[in-house]
């Protein structure tokens, strides 16, 4: 695409109803940053199906290896304002390109990986590539597409995490199986390397506008409908963690399923998520007040499932599903909300704090389930999810965005 092009996209972010260039919507650059997306979920959850020849070979705990996971996510929080306020002057695609050499360099450490502290070395580059890819993508897109095409957009980059969803553990665990846990770590390298030559290709030249700063994060904080939004976020991310980290539990402990079919049900959840994510973005083009309000007050009612009817095998698994299709039409709503309809002048800040408040709130829904799993039970966690959930769709119905999309 020319400069020229370029320039004309750079105006989109200022004026949502400025046509795009001639050449039109830049769909290689969207699918390439989803691409992005696809490989950094599926590095951020490898080590879940690799946890226990990887704690072995490294002579280390299962739960000392789980911090891996931890890590990335702390990190990632910490990430999303910092690298956009270092990286505030630079052209915001030599920005994601580095996030995708970075993410190629913590699959290679990841794979060579001798101890610990070398393992969550390369977790903590992931962690530095997924919050500063987070806090930007939904920007980009902005620039990349006209404003009534961005829900389509989003659905296309979120896509990635639900493909991810779906294989990185299966997969992982199959080649792990066969060729050993680095090799599925190398894989992943390799998909890392086509995607940086995508982008190399379609990313076009995007000068930075609206340059981010922690003043700018302060005053967009201090938004009215960025706070309702934030809140609606922590909400419905901790409700979905709390939950969702201690699904295979509660299927194991009160329909009593087998691990075969706890796996299909898992797989279930997954394939759902990746056709609600697919939904979301259609459902947004014509109101994103709907989607927004929908999808947390469907994973309401299927955590009242779960509590209600889950000793019928049948019920749960269906319950299961409708929630993955549910969470999967999430963040369309959520960033599409953020970045075009609170602040849409200010579109890389709202990125950075939805991004951090989601990290957060993930941390925080995962120890809470935690803390109430071992103190009250699994069903405790469920029932969370379904108050929180519920709450925060109430808050859209009320506060959230009245124009319709």
């Amino acid at each position: 695409m020319t400069q020229s092009a370029a320039g004309v996209m750079d105006a989109v972010l200022h004026d949502p109803e400025k046509p795009v260039p001639p050449s039109g919507p830049a769909w290689g650059a969207v699918i390439s940053l989803s691409l992005g997306t696809f490989g950094l979920v599926t590095a951020e959850f490898l080590p879940v199906s690799l946890l226990t020849p990887l704690a072995h070979d490294l002579g280390i705990s299962e739960g000392a290896a789980g911090q891996a996971m931890t890590a990335t996510a702390i990190v990632g929080a910490i990430s999303a304002p910092t690298v956009a306020i270092i990286t505030k002057r630079l052209d915001r695609r030599t920005v994601m390109w580095t996030m995708t050499l970075l993410l190629i360099l913590s699959d290679v450490l990841a794979a060579g990986a001798w101890s610990l502290a070398v393992l969550l070395t390369a977790r903590v580059v992931l962690g530095i590539a997924l919050g500063g890819f987070w806090s930007m993508s939904a920007a980009l897109a902005m620039r990349l597409v006209p404003s009534h095409l961005l829900p389509r957009a989003m659905s296309i980059i979120l896509t990635g995490v639900s493909v991810a969803t779906v294989c990185a553990a299966p997969i992982g665990a199959y080649v792990g199986d066969i060729w050993g846990w680095r090799s599925a770590f190398m894989l992943a390298a390799a998909g890392g390397a086509a995607t940086l030559l995508v982008q190399l290709i379609t990313i076009p030249r995007l000068p930075p506008i609206g340059v981010a700063s922690f003043r700018s994060l302060l005053d967009v904080a201090k938004i009215p409908m960025v706070k309702i939004a934030l809140l609606v976020v922590l909400l419905v991310a901790s409700g979905h963690f709390a939950g969702i980290t201690y699904i295979r539990a509660f299927l194991e402990k009160i329909p009593a399923l087998d691990v075969e079919t706890i796996s299909l049900v898992l797989l279930a959840f997954g394939i759902s998520g990746f056709f609600g994510n697919l939904a979301g973005g259609l459902l947004a083009e014509y109101s994103l007040k709907a989607v927004a309000a929908l999808a947390p007050l469907l994973i309401a009612i299927a955590a009242v499932s779960l509590l209600t009817a889950g000793a019928s095998a049948l019920a749960s698994a269906i319950a299961v599903a409708a929630w993955g299709f549910a969470f999967g039409a999430v963040p369309v709503g959520l960033q599409t909300w953020m970045v075009r309809r609170a602040v849409p002048e200010q579109a890389q800040s709202a990125g950075v704090l939805l991004v951090t408040v989601f990290q957060v709130a993930i941390a925080a829904g995962a120890i809470f389930g935690g803390l109430l799993v071992e103190n009250a039970g699994i069903t405790s966690a469920i029932a969370y999810s379904a108050v929180a959930t519920f709450v925060a769709a109430l808050i859209v119905f009320l506060l959230g965005p009245k124009r319709e999309t």
